[in-house]
């Protein structure tokens, strides 16, 4: 028989009936998933493929579309079925294999865009010495640090998380969130607090304080620069920059509606809020990056005009 004070099942309450307007609503969440996939796939392939793009600042953006990808996989299918069904029920593995995926994804997101700030610093204000510094070397351990950090680190923020006791199985998210799991515990989460505010603190605040110390130093730089060497690194760093805002304001607004009472806001609103980090990032950052960057988007251009050609 099923222990009532710890549900083998969660509930995710935040999916409304939406009735007929869930096929729509279907149709309209895979098309977006179906260009997730299309245009990040496009980026990598396009990076890995032609050698003169083998350089750590395009290795960075193809790490955002590997990202993507792995955010955009964990999410979607299981979204999908909770659009079409009735019952929005969710075992406790199978939720906390979503939290460690979304929330690794989350991580990955800004320690990327955290080493890719520290390679646009490099270029701006050390020029003469970027490939002194950024040797393939470097970029490894940069590219090993962003990923396996918060892999590892996630992996003991979820193992606090599994063994607490619940008193309670409903879930006001449209997927499994930490926060929203330990505030279901019978006991004390002290041990889970601490840790996540550590984690938090390395993994996002970190990474935040580095981008915006990196820019504070190339705006420096720039200040005493001529007006040609402005518009290169405007130009360079452009689509950084609105990388980093977007997934900031995202991130935020996720992070503020875990905090708040749900019941007090739309519900509709709400899933709005709740998605945006985990749909808009992967959507935008190869638009930013493909048709921002002259050097990518020369050679998306030239594979459009070559599937014409055969076509």
């Amino acid at each position: 028989m099923e222990n009532s004070t710890n549900p083998f099942y969660l509930n995710l309450t935040l999916f409304m009936n939406i009735g007929h307007y869930r096929y729509p609503s279907f149709v309209f969440c895979l098309l977006l998933y179906s260009f997730i996939v299309s245009a990040n796939l496009v980026m990598i392939l396009i990076i890995i493929r032609e050698r003169t793009l083998h350089e750590p600042m395009y290795i960075f953006i193809a790490f955002l579309s590997v990202n993507s990808l792995y955010g955009s996989t964990g999410f979607f299918p299981r979204f999908f079925m909770d659009l079409l069904s009735d019952s929005h029920l969710i075992s406790r593995p199978a939720c906390f294999t979503q939290i460690y995926i979304i929330y690794t994804y989350a991580s990955n997101e800004m320690t990327i865009l955290g080493i890719m700030a520290y390679d646009r610093y490099v270029a701006v204000c050390h020029p003469l010495h970027y490939h002194r510094k950024m040797t393939s070397k470097t970029v490894l351990k940069l590219s090993a640090l962003a990923w396996f950090f918060p892999a590892f680190g996630l992996i003991v923020c979820i193992s606090l998380s599994a063994r607490l006791p619940l008193c309670g199985n409903e879930i006001q998210k449209l997927f499994c969130a930490n926060w929203n799991v330990v505030k279901l515990s019978c006991v004390a989460t002290d041990a889970n607090n601490i840790y996540g505010l550590w984690l938090t603190i390395t993994t996002v605040f970190l990474p935040l304080s580095f981008v915006l110390f990196s820019y504070l130093k190339i705006v420096i730089v720039c200040w005493r620069s001529s007006a040609e060497f402005k518009g290169k690194v405007l130009h360079s760093c452009l689509p950084h920059i609105v990388s980093f805002v977007i997934y900031s304001i995202t991130g935020f607004c996720d992070i503020a509606l875990s905090r708040y009472d749900i019941e007090e806001i739309n519900p509709f609103v709400a899933g709005i809020l709740s998605l945006e980090f985990v749909v808009i990032p992967p959507i935008l950052n190869p638009l930013v990056y493909g048709l921002k960057l002259p050097e990518i988007r020369r050679h998306i251009l030239q594979m459009l005009s070559l599937h014409k050609i055969i076509s």
